[in-house]
């Protein structure tokens, strides 16, 4: 198995389902974790119900699934969330990130929900949904998940005990060589987690190629 899926819905994992067989993977995706073995395919998605989870059992949900798929073979985890973020003050992307990097011993991983596609870009942090600041766009008023700050560099910093750092996107404009030199500084420095910047596709595909050796990545559908 190439890549272990975590997904916090079954939208996001059908979502991400569909674009990693439009890419010629061969993909199964689960509702909840498996209790048989996994099939001979190249991806896994373990589709969850944990976005608006209690944060306790939203992570054990989710280092549950990790354990499955690295039993199972993955050489990479993905956890996958919504595009716009989508939590609370308290999590659940925070404490997920954090139980995962524990669960998996992994010094460093990214967050990149951009989906510049669908008009979900990061820029110097904050992400924005098309020419709008997510604090300033409808999902300010979510009833469940209502996204009031915009800068997700202080928003998973609330949500965890993470020390979370920033890519820029001079980082990613200049190219995977530099994106990597950077996720090597700020890990150095004692950040566990870094927000990624992007706002192009040739963005997000640097990005990829620059964690494509990280043993956990997270972000949105398009990374």
């Amino acid at each position: 198995m190439q890549l272990g899926v975590i997904a916090d819905d079954v939208t996001g994992g059908t979502d991400l389902a569909s674009v990693l067989r439009r890419r010629g993977f061969s993909v199964v995706q689960t509702l909840g974790v498996p209790r048989s073995a996994a099939p001979p395919v190249d991806v896994v998605v373990v589709s969850l119900k944990i976005r608006t989870a209690a944060v306790g059992g939203a992570t054990a949900a989710a280092c549950d699934a990790a354990a499955y798929l690295t039993h199972a073979g993955a050489r990479q985890i993905y956890f996958k969330y919504c595009s716009t973020f989508d939590s609370t003050e308290r999590g659940n992307i925070g404490p997920i990130i954090e139980g995962l990097l524990d669960r998996l011993q992994c010094p460093f991983t990214i967050a990149c929900p951009a989906y510049p596609a669908q008009g979900r870009t990061v820029y110097q942090g904050h992400l924005f949904v098309g020419t709008q600041l997510l604090s300033e766009s409808s999902m300010r008023h979510h009833p469940l998940t209502p996204m009031t700050d915009a800068n997700l560099v202080r928003v998973l910093a609330r949500q965890s005990s993470l020390s979370v750092g920033l890519v820029s996107l001079d980082d990613v404009e200049n190219g995977v060589s530099a994106v990597r030199e950077r996720f090597t500084m700020l890990a150095h420095a004692g950040h566990r987690v870094a927000i990624v910047d992007a706002v192009l596709d040739r963005h997000v595909d640097a990005i990829a190629f620059a964690c494509k050796d990280h043993s956990l990545v997270t972000g949105g559908a398009a990374l």
